[in-house]
C-alpha cells in the first residue's frame, strides 16, 4: 500500500509564475536598451572599459532570456511524458546563468591583471556618464526583480545577473572618477577585480546548489536521519528501507520509503490510518515540508522479494 499526495501547482500558483515571467521581461527589456547604450557609448569615446561592461551587459541579458524561456516552460502543465512539468527547467537555467556569470568573473579577473600591467587610455567623462545611464537602468531592473529574488533558483540567478550588471556600472563610474582626478589609469583594472571578486563567491554558491538538486542530492536542510527516526517512532511500524529524499525543483521536495509494518495494520484496517500519520510526519514536522510524499507499507517478510534494497 502508497500514498502520494499532489498539491495544486506543485507549491507555485499559476499567478506567481506570470508574476515572475513579467518581471523578468521588464528586466530582459532594461538590460538591452542598457547593452546598445553602452554600445554606443563605447564606440563614442574609445573606452575599452565601457566596451568591456557592454559585452558584460550582453552576456547577463542572454542570462536574462534563458530564466525568462525557464520560467515560461515552468509555468506549463504536467503531462503522461513529463509528470513533474518543465518544473526542472529553473534549475537548469540558473545551472547555465551560474555557470556564465563564474565564467564572466573570470575574465574580468584576468582582464583586470591584464589592464594593471598595460593600462590603456580611456576618455572618463564619458565613460562616467555613460556608466551612470548604465547604473539606473540597473537600479530600475533590480527595483522590479527583488521580490520575487527568494521564490527560486531562476529568479536567485536572474537578480544576480542585475547586481553584476550594477557593480560593473559602478565600477566604471569610480573608475572614470578616479581617472579622471588622478589620472591613474590601473583604476580601471582594480575596480574591475574588485568585482570578480564580490560576484564570485555568491555565483559559486548558487552554482552548488542548483548541481546538487541536478545530482538528486537530499534537499538542504532536511535531515534524512531524523526522518528516519521520526517514521521509526510511529506506532506499529518496525523498519523502515529504501528512503529516498530530493528536490525536483524551488519549493518541491519529494520522498518516498518502504516501511516495514506490524502484519496486523494489514488485517485489522489500520494501514489507511498509519498512511495519513507517515504522510503528516513529513508534511509538518520537519523544517522543509514534504508535501509530495511515497510511502509503500509490507509486512515483515516482503523485503526477501525485493531487489537492490538499500537505504
Amino acid at each position: 500500500m502508497s500514498g502520494h499526495e499532489h498539491p495544486q501547482g506543485h507549491g507555485h500558483s499559476h499567478d506567481a509564475a506570470g508574476s515572475h515571467q513579467g518581471r523578468l521581461a521588464v528586466a530582459l527589456g532594461i538590460t538591452v536598451l542598457v547593452f546598445f547604450l553602452q554600445l554606443v557609448g563605447a564606440w563614442l569615446t574609445g573606452s575599452l572599459a565601457l566596451l568591456f561592461d557592454s559585452a558584460h551587459v550582453l552576456t547577463d541579458a542572454a542570462g536574462l532570456g534563458m530564466a525568462l524561456l525557464a520560467a515560461r516552460l515552468t509555468a506549463r502543465p504536467a503531462s503522461d511524458r513529463r509528470t513533474w512539468g518543465f518544473a526542472r527547467a529553473e534549475v537548469l537555467a540558473a545551472t547555465a546563468q551560474a555557470a556564465v556569470l563564474l565564467a564572466v568573473g573570470l575574465v574580468v579577473l584576468v582582464e583586470g591583471i591584464a589592464r594593471l600591467i598595460h593600462p590603456t587610455t580611456i576618455a572618463s567623462t564619458e565613460m562616467a556618464v555613460f556608466g551612470v545611464i548604465g547604473l539606473a537602468g540597473n537600479i530600475i531592473s533590480l527595483l522590479v526583480l527583488a521580490a520575487g529574488r527568494d521564490r527560486n533558483f531562476n529568479m536567485r540567478a536572474a537578480f544576480l545577473e542585475v547586481v553584476n550588471d550594477a557593480l560593473g556600472s559602478v565600477a566604471v563610474i569610480v573608475a572614470a572618477l578616479v581617472i579622471s582626478l588622478t589620472g591613474w589609469l590601473q583604476a580601471d583594472a582594480v575596480v574591475a577585480m574588485l568585482i570578480g571578486v564580490l560576484i564570485l563567491p555568491r555565483t559559486i554558491k548558487l552554482l552548488l546548489e542548483t548541481i546538487s538538486v541536478l545530482l538528486e542530492s537530499t534537499p538542504s536542510g532536511l535531515d534524512l536521519a531524523s526522518v528516519r527516526q521520526h517514521i521509526l517512532e510511529v506506532p506499529h511500524v518496525i523498519a523502515v528501507h529504501d528512503l529516498h529524499a530530493t528536490q525536483i525543483a524551488s519549493g518541491l521536495p519529494v520522498l518516498t520509503a518502504h516501511v516495514v509494518v506490524d502484519d496486523g495494520c494489514f488485517h485489522d484496517g489500520h494501514a489507511p490510518q498509519l498512511l495519513d500519520l507517515l504522510q503528516h510526519c513529513v508534511a509538518g514536522h520537519f523544517k522543509i515540508s514534504v508535501e509530495h510524499s511515497t510511502f509503500q507499507l509490507e509486512p515483515a517478510g516482503h523485503s526477501s522479494h525485493e531487489y537492490g534494497v538499500h537505504g
